[in-house]
This record gives C-alpha cells, sequence and structure tokens, in this order.
C-alpha cells in the first residue's frame, strides 16, 4: 500500500503541493497532458530549481497571458470548466469538491451564498491549475491513503482584495476546522486556502510521520523567502510489514489526575466525551500526593479531538494541567447482528481479526431487557445469546 505524507513545517499552497509531486518524480509531460484536458489556453508552465535557506526544491511557475491575468471568478465559471474538461471523473469529483469548500469559506466569511461569492484569492487560472494539478500527482502516483502533518499558519496580516486582513485569512481558518495546526511565529501567511482546500480532501489522517518505508521525497518551493525553508515536503512510502498486518489508527491519549472532585460529576464528564467524539473512557483510582486518594482520568480519541476534549476536561473537572500524546491503537472489525433466541431478539457485536471471529459480545442492555420480559437471570440471557450467534458462525 502507498502512502503520502505532507511535512507542512513551512505551511502549504497549491504551487507548493504541485512542486512537491513533480520534485518527488510527477513527470512534466503527464502533468501538462493532463492540464491540457481543461481545454483552457492562455498559460505555460515552467518547473524551476531553486535553494531555500539549503533545501533543494522543486518550483512549479505559471506564467498566464496579459489577457488571462488574475481576476474574481464565480464559482459557476469554475464549475462550468471543470465539467466540460475530458478529465476523468475522479479528478473532476475531487476538484469540484475542493473549489465548492473554497467558496463556502468565502462565503461565510463575507456572508454571502457561495454561488455569488468572488474568489478573488482562488479563482484565477494559476489557483485551477494549482488544484487540478495536485490531484493528478496525487492520482499519478496510484496512492492509497494520505497523511498530513500538523500544519504551520504563520502570522502577521496579509493585504488582499478585502484590504488587510490578520494571518491565517478568515477562510483559511474555515478550512482548517478539525485539523491540527500552529503557528512558528514567522510573520507571513504560510497556509493559503487554496492549500489548506486541497489538503483537507486528499489526506485521510493529520498526524505524525506513520511508520512507513520511504521510497520517494519531494520538496515544492514556494514563491517567498522567508526564516525557514519555504518549502513543502512529501513523503512517499509504503506501509511496514506490521502496519499492513495489523489494522492499527493513530489516536490521541489524554491524561489527568484527580482528588478534588466531587464523584458525582463523572458520570456527566463520560456521557459529554462519548458524545463529542471520544472513543473510550477510563476511570481508575490511585493514591496521590500526602497519601490522598485520587482518580486517574484517560480519555482515548482521534488525533484531531484532542484539543476539544483537553477543553472538555478542564471545564467539567477540577483538573488544572492535562497529559497528550498520540499511539498507535489496533482494532478488530466488528460488525452488528441480531441474533434470534427463545428469549427474543438482541444484538450481538461480533469481533474478527485476520478473517477469524475472535470474541462475541451480547448487547448488555438487550440481555437486560430480555431478561425482566421472561423473568430470568441476565447472565442466562447472555448465555443463550452467546450460543446462538455461536451457531452462525
Amino acid at each position: 500500500m502507498l502512502i503520502a505524507y505532507f511535512d507542512c513545517f513551512s505551511g502549504a499552497s497549491g504551487d507548493m503541493i504541485l512542486g512537491a509531486f513533480v520534485d518527488a518524480g510527477l513527470p512534466l509531460e503527464t502533468l501538462t497532458g493532463e492540464l491540457d484536458k481543461l481545454k483552457v489556453t492562455g498559460y505555460q508552465i515552467e518547473v524551476r530549481k531553486v535553494i531555500k535557506n539549503g533545501v533543494t526544491a522543486s518550483q512549479v511557475v505559471i506564467d498566464i497571458d496579459k489577457d488571462h491575468e488574475r481576476h474574481a471568478t464565480h464559482l459557476s465559471d469554475i464549475i462550468a470548466t471543470i465539467s466540460r474538461s475530458n478529465l476523468n471523473e475522479r479528478v473532476q469529483k475531487r476538484a469540484l469538491d475542493i473549489f465548492h469548500a473554497l467558496a463556502n469559506a468565502e462565503a461565510k466569511v463575507h456572508g454571502l451564498s457561495p454561488e455569488n461569492c468572488h474568489l478573488h484569492e482562488v479563482g484565477a487560472l494559476d489557483s485551477l491549475i494549482d488544484v487540478v494539478g495536485a490531484i493528478v500527482g496525487y492520482e499519478y502516483f496510484n496512492i492509497d491513503k494520505a497523511y498530513c502533518s500538523r500544519i504551520n499558519l504563520g502570522g502577521g496580516t496579509i493585504e488582499c482584495a478585502h484590504g488587510i486582513l490578520p494571518v491565517p485569512a478568515p477562510a483559511t481558518l474555515e478550512l482548517v476546522k478539525g485539523i491540527p495546526v500552529y503557528s512558528s511565529g514567522v510573520q507571513s501567511e504560510l497556509l493559503t486556502p487554496t492549500g489548506a482546500a486541497i489538503l483537507k480532501s486528499l489526506c485521510d489522517h493529520f498526524s505524525p510521520l506513520p511508520e512507513m518505508v520511504v521510497g520517494a521525497v519531494g520538496y515544492g518551493a514556494g514563491q517567498r523567502d522567508i526564516e525557514l525553508p519555504n518549502v513543502l515536503r512529501l513523503v512517499l512510502g509504503t506501509e511496514t510489514v506490521l502496519s499492513m498486518d495489523i489494522p492499527h489508527e493513530m489516536v490521541g491519549i489524554i491524561e489527568t489526575n484527580i482528588d478534588d472532585m466531587n464523584p458525582q460529576l463523572y458520570d456527566n464528564l463520560i456521557n459529554l466525551t462519548l458524545q463529542k467524539g471520544g472513543l473510550d473512557v477510563c476511570i481508575q483510582p490511585n493514591f496521590m500526593k500526602k497519601n490522598r486518594p485520587g482518580i486517574s482520568l484517560q480519555i482515548i480519541c482521534p488525533v484531531e479531538k484532542i484539543d476539544e476534549l483537553a477543553e472538555l476536561v478542564f471545564n467539567e473537572t477540577t483538573a488544572i494541567g492535562l497529559r497528550w500524546r498520540t499511539e498507535k491503537r489496533m482494532v478488530t472489525e466488528r460488525v452488528i447482528e441480531n441474533v434470534s433466541t427463545k428469549f427474543g431478539t438482541s444484538r450481538v457485536k461480533i469481533a474478527s481479526f485476520r478473517g477469524h471471529v475472535v470474541n462475541i459480545k451480547p448487547e448488555h442492555d438487550d440481555c437486560v431487557r430480555l431478561a425482566r420480559e421472561n423473568d430470568v437471570p441476565v447472565k442466562e440471557v447472555m448465555k443463550e445469546v452467546t450460543f446462538q450467534a455461536e451457531k452462525l458462525m
């Protein structure tokens, strides 16, 4: 399985992503051949080798004829261009999704409908080429799964069609909702709306570098020179034997110790955590400093939920600090089946690993209900449900 990792230590833009694909091995003739299917003219593409703070990278330069220079474009214009192209359906759909996301973000910020919103910053021909070109690169390498690092947003202000705006631009912030981001303090716009929309579309996970065997590395250069090497690093490789044999995913772990909280509050905390996307919650008794009895709280959650659930812990408990990290989690394949028994029908969770059933677990609430309806012990119902489920395997 081929996986890609976008290392955005210096942010991301459409041309940086496209340059990284070219630097990693996407032939220029393949790129231009696919872009010709857009049936648009008035531009030339050049790839230059540049050095950014000691890092050699590919810079994609799109030279647009004067009569095709940047202008405000409506979403309908872009939809029409993509829809009448000869690009394959997968490329068309992903490109349309990206521009819909861009239009929705711009519209929300400016209080307009997506259809009436002028895409001042991302509606020009060069953005169309960046978006379609990035998708072409993804398709060319036949990537099965893509990951992305935390994204460096930059800081300061930027001058655009709407005047001077803070960095990150409001539309960019809309697009990175649910994505881990940070700022290294560089006073420059590092993540553009186009770059954010492309990464959100292409990437399956936003996490640290996954376990992999590195095959190719590409560096795509941005236009400006800043304190950091203004490049995006693309790492292509295959999952390791461990990753291919054992199904796993990256999860966040949040932990804290509490010794001064009313125990009645934990039930609400657990329920809220699960409602907001937590995968599991564990509370264990312990002894803390001065031999005070306390509680160890651990939450397992998707990586992108760490910030939200950490805030929940601070709001709903007396904790004034916590620890968090990311870890691999192995999971079995799970399905829910309905099983008929002499007591009635109960749901059963069936877990499989590498094609073999490893666990059968009757749904507790169903078993309690059937036990009450039939006036029998719950354990008797569970035994019967398990027996009938095993007969179906």
